[in-house]
């Protein structure tokens, strides 16, 4: 099987999968979000609808994917999509609420103002929602709306830390993104966290500090 052909039939298992839930009328979307082991950095949500008559090939779960093939994938579901919305959580916020209930909030942020009436999010159900909603566990491997959400998510939370990385100089958060790898744990034993660290997320690093 070619990698075209391989990317079909994974964008068909996708496609098959939301259908279960289509009925006569039904707009649905998917939902999902990014960022919520990194040691620094918001967790962001999306909220994607997309039309099933206009599927886009190469979709999958964003982990999946390299960084240019989801450049390239967010583009076309920005194009295409009816709605696209962000939410996100800040790091004070993270640090309020636990990383749990950060994600619930960006999640709900980002599908404010959605133009579908039911969504299928990624793991998380009982969000305070005017949509009726359905928690799909890995529905971003499994549900061609979530897939295109995670996407969405992952891409603009990716950008952000880029724009991190110009403002705090020297953890790496363009490579990391955030993650705990060896060589921002050794920038933060160095120069100390920055306000984009998640303190919470930093005491056993840091003995308990």
């Amino acid at each position: 099987m070619s990698a075209r052909e391989g990317a079909q039939a994974r964008l068909a298992r996708l496609l098959e999968h939301d259908c279960a839930y289509l009925a006569p009328g039904l707009i649905m979307g998917g939902m999902d979000e990014a960022g919520r082991g990194p040691l620094a950095g918001p967790v962001v949500a999306a909220c994607a609808v997309m039309p099933p008559n206009e599927p886009i090939l190469g979709v999958n779960d964003s982990k999946k994917l390299g960084a240019a093939a989801r450049g390239r994938l967010f583009a076309q579901i920005e194009a295409r999509a009816l709605f696209l919305g962000v939410g996100m959580a800040g790091v004070e916020e993270i640090e309020a609420l636990n990383i749990r209930a950060a994600s619930r909030l960006a999640m709900e942020r980002a599908a404010e103002g959605a133009q579908a009436n039911f969504l299928l999010v990624d793991y998380e159900e009982g969000l305070a929602l005017s949509l009726p909603h359905l928690g799909i566990a890995h529905g971003d491997a499994l549900s061609y709306q979530i897939a295109c959400a995670s996407i969405a998510a992952k891409v603009t939370r990716d950008r952000l830390m880029l724009a991190l990385d110009g403002q705090y100089p020297g953890y790496g958060f363009a490579a990391h993104k955030g993650y705990g790898t060896a060589a921002h744990c050794e920038a933060i034993l160095r120069l100390g966290p920055s306000p984009a660290h998640r303190p919470s997320f930093l005491r056993k690093l840091l003995g308990g500090a």
